[in-house]
């Protein structure tokens, strides 16, 4: 368990100005950036008891996260 989210900039930090760019010209990637976010700050908030809910629904959480980070990696690459 993490006590700090995981933030895209901070998992690619080379890439923060190519995540910066398409951020604000490509419609999909901002997409997945904003909804990253929110996943991610819903499951901070179930691992730290702040919004507690069952491990199904976490598990469920974290593998959506997992998909959307080889989306971005896809597209950074």
């Amino acid at each position: 368990m993490s006590h700090t989210p995981n933030e895209l900039i901070d998992m690619f930090p080379k890439q923060a100005a190519q995540i910066h760019d398409l951020k604000a010209e490509n419609g999909e990637f901002s997409r997945i950036f904003d909804e990253y976010h929110d996943v991610t700050r819903e499951i901070h908030r179930g691992e730290t008891n702040v919004e507690p809910m069952d491990d199904f629904h976490l598990e469920e959480l974290r593998k959506r996260r997992l998909q959307m980070l080889d989306r971005v990696t896809a597209i950074l690459k």
